[in-house]
């Protein structure tokens, strides 16, 4: 039996079977035991997180009364962190083709229905500027597992290409991936092709149940897998990106084991993960959602991103498409820090040069909305949307960045370049309703920036983009 060490890089200690089904036994005896959840509410109100075994017992609680305390605290911890500044991103999906068998996913390797596909370089540029043309700045690059049709210097040669393409008043400025676990050697090829943050789901940290659900190709390795952010960080990627897929599993059993993945790196790197996303399972072609776990209810799921945010309350986290407006709309003050817009999860589906491929969707959406319908939505809550990227170019990563997270929050920096990337997209991209929406909540926001100074230049720098300057940022 192994044995539970944070500190190991061996992911059946760090992610351990026995410790994670202890921590369940322990919160289910627990979650009557009003002592104990005040206790563990006292510790998450001084903002320094919570360990995975007393996030479960405040999961598990069913007191009333100290489950609205959970979500109250959840919203406070929100707003001192991150404010109402939400980030926005779209997905890029670059090939489809996948060596795989992965039972969840449309992509594997055995199903003969869906159109395979991979773009040129040439229609890579078709999409991003189909992107640009939306507002985008931030995309998450997306592709199947396949050593021949999308070997690592495709993905490099992706990277470059997206970079290097201005159109009018566009430029994507931070390209996040999101590919199989590889090399620590490939992951240094990747920090030098300037990649912001490295996403990779977990889908499930149960290695029995990982190894049915993938019971062919690379990503069978359960360890190799649920190592891969190790050899990230060790290869000098500063900021990566952890999630599981609920559905696969017991989301109880994922959660710890989510939240022992964050102490892991916490633990070895000294730097936790930068975001953690909650997707939950969807129909997809050849794939019926019908055979997984999907007992999770959206106000389990809404406590979920709630004790996540107690638990690692400086960690971003992020809720795509998958989850309709009402779902999105709930969690947004619970801990969410980036959200989707517009998306496509189709290769080749923003362009209509190219035009995506029908039958192609990783997943269905439940969120079909525009780019501009979601800021405008986001805009009407008194959300700031934001297509900052400023801090991965000015070095403010991993530690870095978590550090002045936990030492002053966001405001001082964030505040001033989400109104000033907001202001780029209403002058630029956004509907009239939009943009009278959108300046209207930049002169309330610019008062709430507290450096007399700064608050000065944010009004000169909305000047400037006015007039035609860009990417300006503090």
């Amino acid at each position: 039996m192994a044995k539970y060490d944070v500190k190991s890089n061996n992911a059946e200690e760090f992610i351990n079977h026995e410790e994670i089904l202890e921590s369940l036994d322990y919160g289910r005896e627990h979650k009557n035991d009003r002592k104990l959840i005040k206790e563990i509410l006292e510790k998450a109100k001084k903002a320094h997180g919570l360990s995975h075994r007393d996030a479960f017992v405040l999961l598990s609680c069913q007191e009333e009364d100290l489950n609205e305390e959970i979500f109250s605290l959840a919203k406070k911890l929100k707003e001192k962190f991150y404010g109402n500044r939400i980030v926005l991103f779209a997905p890029l999906y670059l090939s489809n083709y996948c060596v795989n068998g992965c039972l969840y996913c449309p992509y594997h390797a055995k199903n003969k229905t869906i159109p395979r596909r991979k773009l040129s370089q040439d229609e890579i540029r078709k999409e991003v500027i189909a992107l640009q043309d939306l507002g985008h700045k931030r995309l998450a690059l997306e592709t199947g597992e396949d050593p021949v049709n999308n070997p690592i210097d495709y993905v490099l040669e992706s990277i470059k290409t997206i970079y290097s393409i201005k159109h009018k008043n566009g430029s994507i400025r931070r390209v996040n991936v999101n590919i199989a676990a590889t090399t620590e050697e490939n992951y240094k090829k990747l920090l030098d092709a300037e990649i912001g943050t490295y996403i990779l789901f977990q889908e499930t940290y149960n290695k029995k149940n990982y190894e049915l659900l993938h019971p062919t190709g690379p990503k069978h390795d359960y360890n190799y897998h649920t190592e891969s952010m190790d050899r990230a960080m060790s290869a000098g990627i500063n900021d990566v990106g952890c999630g599981v897929l609920f559905g696969l599993q017991s989301y109880e059993y994922e959660f710890v084991g989510l939240l022992m993945h964050a102490e892991h790196l916490e633990a070895r790197f000294n730097c936790g993960p930068h975001t953690i996303s909650v997707p939950r399972v969807q129909p997809a072609d050849d794939i019926d959602p019908n055979e997984f776990d999907n007992s999770l209810s959206d106000e389990m799921f809404e406590k979920i991103v709630a004790c996540l945010r107690l638990a690692v309350p400086y960690t971003g986290m992020i809720i795509s498409t998958r989850e309709s407006k009402k779902v999105r709309e709930k969690v947004l003050d619970l801990g969410i820090s980036q959200i989707s817009g517009g998306s496509k999860t189709t290769v080749g589906g923003y362009s209509e040069d190219i035009g995506d491929v029908e039958g192609s969707n990783q997943f269905e959406l439940a969120d079909n909305r525009t780019l501009d319908e979601v800021v405008d939505w986001l805009l009407n809550m008194d959300y700031l949307p934001s297509f900052c990227t400023a801090c991965y170019r000015e070095g403010r990563v991993g530690k870095d960045f978590m550090k002045i997270v936990k030492d002053h929050g966001i405001g001082n920096m964030c505040q001033p370049n989400a109104i000033l990337t907001l202001d780029e997209y209403l002058t630029d991209y956004a509907s009239e309703k939009t943009r009278k929406d959108g300046r209207a909540l930049i002169n309330r926001e610019i008062e709430k920036i507290q450096n007399p100074n700064l608050r000065a230049n944010t009004k000169k720098w909305l000047d400037e983009i006015r007039d035609g300057k860009r990417d300006i940022h503090v």
